[in-house]
């Protein structure tokens, strides 16, 4: 499972034209599951995304967690993070998830992050054409691989 980790000051996902999720202070969170992803994957990413130290301290340092600022997080499937670019010019996602792998793992995911955090979770709708917008706060992006614990 591969995770892009925005910090936000806020995050929507809007779906033919209706606001479906929203978020302030907190984390967007761009999930890619592959073929080869299982629950351990989801634990493990779980774990890591709410003990980040990605929000500032009252001295301004990164040193604060979306668990102890009390924030929100948004889920947003996104095959495309499997893409691979080393041939030609049009992305390959041969590694990305049916959704018949890929849904259950999702909403484990999902579960899992709502259960093990205590914060509101909001979600996008997995496979549909969604407009995402977000402010991110300054700016604050990782890329965060479950099968490259980094």
């Amino acid at each position: 499972m591969r995770i892009v980790a925005q910090r936000v000051s806020q995050a929507s996902v809007t779906i033919a034209g209706q606001v479906t999720a929203k978020i302030s202070n907190g984390i967007l969170l761009l999930l890619g599951i592959e073929h080869e992803d299982e629950k351990p994957d989801a634990d493990w990413l779980v774990r890591k995304v709410t003990q980040l130290r990605i929000f500032n301290d009252a001295d301004g340092v990164m040193n604060r967690s979306v668990l102890d600022i009390r924030g929100e997080l948004l889920v947003v499937s996104q095959f495309t993070l499997h893409g691979s670019t080393k041939k030609g010019n049009r992305p390959s996602y041969i590694r990305a998830a049916k959704h018949d792998h890929a849904i259950p793992l999702y909403t484990y995911f999902i579960d899992q992050l709502r259960e093990l955090s205590g914060l509101n979770v909001e979600t996008g709708t997995f496979a549909a054409d969604m407009e995402v917008a977000l402010i991110n706060d300054g700016p604050v992006t990782l890329i965060i691989d479950s099968k490259n614990r980094e």
